[in-house]
């Protein structure tokens, strides 16, 4: 059984905020020494790179400012860092002593001459990701590397996850992806729990709503498409919706999200040729959907 109390957190906005550099000992730099950038995608751009116009030679571009958030660097370098999907991390100067706010646009061909481990545009393959963002150094010297070269972040948990900027932006390279809308979900599966009257679950039918956030992630109005209300709302008052998500990689879906009882749940699935999408969860629990339906209304 679970025994878990729902707790509703509030959310509080601290205005004192703290980057860290790692200069290979254990410094820790404060923003009145150091700096941190705000990034921004070009909205009217692509939100990612796509392979389909790349792997046919259309020209691809993607665009995005970057300003100074906070601090008062001396120099500023925009930056890269290239993840594969086999695991190689490649760092590379994409902009040399800008002037910030300013405005940049990447394409395929900036980023294979900027990574010297790329030889052509073929080396961009499905699911790799590009990630931006600066190099900052200060009056005394001090460089401020927001990424650091294995692809980790330098900056507090309170910095990278701060609502007031943005230091960081991924362009992955992906598929065009248009499955937004509203949705009829129907679910088979079974909980781990003694509490549910309806277990195992035979085609319980909910709708949800499915909102484009550009670049192929979308979130769920209901991660769970109505599962958890049906289960767990009599026995442990969980009677309201919670927000899921997943990416959209030229057909193949992942997500992760932690619902209120503080459990992680692991999505996956697959876009469907008649625009249907299959998709399957479980949580930390054990609770499984084998199989849910998402078929547009």
């Amino acid at each position: 059984m679970k025994k878990i109390n729902i707790i509703l957190l509030v959310l509080t906005i601290t205005t004192i905020f703290y980057s860290c550099e790692n200069d290979g000992g254990d410094s820790v730099y404060t923003l009145d020494n150091g700096a941190v950038p705000n990034m921004i995608k070009d909205s009217s751009t692509d939100a990612f790179l796509d392979l389909v116009k790349i792997q046919s030679g259309d020209a691809v571009s993607v665009s995005f400012s970057a300003e100074i958030a906070q601090g008062n660097p001396v120099t500023t370098d925009i930056v890269g860092v290239y993840k594969t999907t086999t695991g190689s991390v490649y760092s590379a100067t994409l902009f040399s002593n800008v002037t910030l706010p300013q405005d940049f646009t990447v394409t395929p061909d900036d980023v294979v001459s900027a990574f010297s481990e790329l030889s052509s545009t073929s080396d961009l393959s499905l699911a790799d990701v590009l990630t931006i963002t600066t190099a900052f150094t200060t009056a005394d010297g001090t460089v401020i590397n927001i990424i650091a070269e294995d692809g980790t972040s330098t900056l507090s948990s309170n910095v990278a996850t701060s609502a007031l900027f943005t230091p960081t932006i991924d362009y992955p390279i992906s598929c065009p992806s248009d499955i937004g809308g509203n949705y009829t979900v129907v679910s088979s599966g079974f909980s781990t729990d003694g509490a549910p009257v309806n277990n195992p679950l035979v085609n319980f039918s909910y709708d949800i709503v499915l909102t484009d956030n550009g670049g192929g992630s979308y979130t769920i109005s209901d991660g769970v498409a109505g599962v958890y209300q049906d289960w767990y709302c009599a026995p442990y008052g969980y009677c309201f919706e919670t927000e899921g998500n997943f990416v959209d990689v030229c057909g193949i879906l992942t997500g992760t999200w932690t619902e209120a009882f503080g459990c992680p749940i692991n999505l996956t699935g697959v876009v469907n040729s008649d625009g249907t999408l299959t998709i399957e969860w479980s949580n930390c629990f054990g609770d499984t959907i084998e199989e849910a339906i998402y078929t547009p209304q």
